[in-house]
């Protein structure tokens, strides 16, 4: 599927805070899995480089005032099972006494051995791919599948982390012409209270899906190769409101639920080849019959200017509404090239800029 805006870790430093037990003030040392029960009974936690084996989950779980230090790459053996690679365990803690987790990924990888799996079928078919590759938090490097899982128990701020899947962008002996990366997810949030910054994420799917929850705010990172910036997948029951895009630049979807509150400022998104904006009520199929499960209103483009570029044969913006309500404001929407797309909520939202 080409790249569009869409409604629907090298980590050099990335703070989060989770609830965890009480640890001592020493330092331990992970340089394979039979370190870990040791180490994270300890506040400073060193991960040097090692292989972890396949079909084995490097799970931590960290004690309230950790800081990690990851000191080496570490890889992941292939096998074709569910996953995820990497863990961090949050079921386990009492929330009420822990937080400040300090992670330092020191220029280094987590490598997933991404080619080992890709067949241009993502989480689609073909071989088990482990996914996601990463329950919370590092620089990630060619994840199998989906990269991250984000469901905080606390307030989270995930900044300056790297998704480098730019592998997948071409053709392999096992994907039938196609791009072999695909079905490859940025971030998938299910949650409140989240801030995603200051990243580059190269993939071949969402560059984040927010399924679920609030108070979120993706702002000032870089997606290239993928989708762009999805709101969708919404279960039955789930609410997504006060949502904040902003300052995001994309290079090269929404389903019985309420989706509210949404807010785009300053974003930038050039070459999009299907569609500048889109809002979509009948997926998975595009622009479809729309379905009335999903109630959506106080789509917003406001704040700093939205600057939109399309290819000569994709449509600026579409909008297949079969729920909407409200006024939108799209006074800050500014989109060139292509031509309009089908939009049947015109009425209600104002003009966007087009040249």
């Amino acid at each position: 599927m080409s790249a569009f805006l869409r409604l629907a870790a090298l980590l050099a430093f990335v703070p989060f805070i989770v609830a965890a037990p009480s640890a001592t003030a020493c330092t331990g040392t992970i340089s394979s899995l039979d370190d870990v029960s040791t180490a994270v009974k300890c506040t400073t936690l060193n991960i040097n480089k090692f292989t972890v084996p396949a079909g084995k989950t490097f799970e931590l779980d960290l004690a309230s005032g950790t800081t990690v230090n990851l000191l080496g790459d570490v890889t992941f053996a292939v096998k074709n099972w569910a996953g995820p690679l990497f863990q961090i365990r949050t079921d386990k803690l009492i929330a009420s006494s822990g937080k400040d987790i300090t992670f330092n990924g020191n220029g280094h990888s987590f490598d997933g051995n991404g080619p080992s799996y890709w067949d241009g079928q993502g989480g689609n078919g073909g071989v088990t791919k482990p996914h996601p590759m990463m329950k919370y938090n590092v620089k990630v490097l060619n994840s199998p599948a989906h990269t991250y899982s984000v469901s905080n128990p606390a307030k989270l701020v995930m900044s300056k982390l790297i998704i480098d899947n730019s592998t997948g962008d071409v053709a392999n002996s096992k994907s039938d012409g196609k791009a072999v990366g695909y079905n490859i997810d940025g971030f998938d949030v299910s949650t409140t209270d989240l801030t995603i910054e200051d990243s580059t994420i190269h993939n071949q799917d969402d560059c984040i899906a927010i399924n679920k929850g609030g108070d979120i705010v993706f702002q000032r990172n870089s997606c290239t190769g993928g989708h762009g910036i999805s709101i969708g997948s919404v279960s039955s029951d789930a609410t997504v409101s006060g949502i904040t895009i902003k300052d995001n630049t994309i290079t090269n979807k929404s389903t019985g639920a309420t989706v509210s509150n949404i807010t785009y400022s300053g974003n930038t998104g050039t070459g999009l080849r299907k569609f500048g904006v889109l809002i979509d009520q009948s997926y998975p199929s595009t622009l479809g019959t729309p379905g009335t499960g999903v109630k959506l209103s106080g789509v917003n483009f406001a704040g700093s200017t939205n600057s939109i570029s399309v290819a000569s044969g994709a449509k600026r913006v579409a909008v297949n509404c079969g729920a909407c309500s409200g006024t939108w404001e799209w006074s800050a929407l500014k989109v060139s090239g292509g031509s309009e797309g089908k939009i049947n909520y015109s009425d209600h939202f104002a003009k966007y800029n087009c040249d």
